[in-house]
């Protein structure tokens, strides 16, 4: 079992660090509870080589390995895959993620097409030194359901400008508790017989996608033959991998995704 924890904060010892700590070491417990050997890998995305997107949309066209900029980034791509869950963190500056986050979504964006991390437990986390809205959580979120992966729970730490790891346990012990036991529990779900059960929002945002695609003129692109070969463009499936959810979810899903793409589609022609 793989755990990949990102920590997009530059301070390597922060209070974001410091949370990511926390849950591993909780997860370590939770483990050995259980005999589960797990394995961790961080990654300190401020301390990599992920350079400004350039907006050339050759990732988009051409596939991810076309990008003109030779860096990390693939090679964070490659970690998620093999990982067994991750758990990414942020540090909040002006009521978002901060800018070595965002510009490492900005650069995944080719996921937003082709969905990489189908059904792949993610835990979010941001933390702030005073007040914190859920907006940052709801940036992370969104780029990855996009991408396929299922956010299986997420928080927000207030810890004030620094604060040693041992105040951050006894304040917040019960969240810590509860992240690794649903990171810990998605984990063996996705190893074991048992399928993953998407939110509403996800099996939403697939068959959003799966309708834009269905509906795409140009049948010969890079997106529309990666979605047919996976088999995603039958009215039929209705996740990116089979699933848990109850029919009466899943139906309600494909309603509620018609509505959003007619409304999306309407206001597309408005603009025009």
């Amino acid at each position: 079992m793989g755990i990949l924890l990102i920590n997009s904060s530059y301070r390597k010892n922060g209070n974001t660090q410091r949370v990511l700590d926390l849950i591993k070491e909780e997860y370590l417990l939770i483990a050995r509870q259980k005999n589960t050997y797990v394995e961790f890998e961080e990654i300190y995305l401020a301390h990599t080589d992920i350079k400004v997107c350039q907006g050339c949309r050759k990732c988009f066209d051409k596939g991810e390995k076309s990008c003109p900029l030779k860096d990390d980034l693939l090679t964070i791509y490659n970690k998620i895959h093999r990982a067994d869950g991750v758990v990414v963190a942020s540090p909040v500056y002006v009521e978002d993620i901060n800018g070595v986050l965002k510009n490492w979504i900005d650069r995944m964006a080719f996921n937003c097409h082709r969905p990489a991390f189908s059904g792949k437990p993610v835990i979010l986390v941001t933390t702030s030194g005073s007040f914190s809205s859920n907006h940052s959580l709801k940036t992370m979120s969104s780029a990855f359901t996009a991408w396929g992966a299922v956010v299986i729970d997420k928080a927000k730490f207030i810890t004030g400008a620094l604060t040693s790891k041992e105040d951050i346990k006894r304040q917040k012990l019960s969240v810590i508790k509860r992240l690794a036991l649903s990171l810990f529990s998605a984990v063996n779900t996705m190893e074991g017989t048992k399928k993953v059960n998407p939110s509403m929002f996800s099996l939403i945002s697939f068959r959003v996608q799966q309708k834009h695609w269905q509906n795409a003129k140009n049948t010969q692109s890079y997106d529309y033959i990666y979605w047919k070969e996976k088999g995603w463009l039958q009215n039929s499936c209705s996740y990116y991998s089979e699933h848990a959810s109850g029919w009466l979810k899943t139906k309600a899903a494909m309603v509620l995704s018609n509505i959003v793409s007619a409304f999306f589609y309407n206001k597309a022609v408005d603009i025009r």
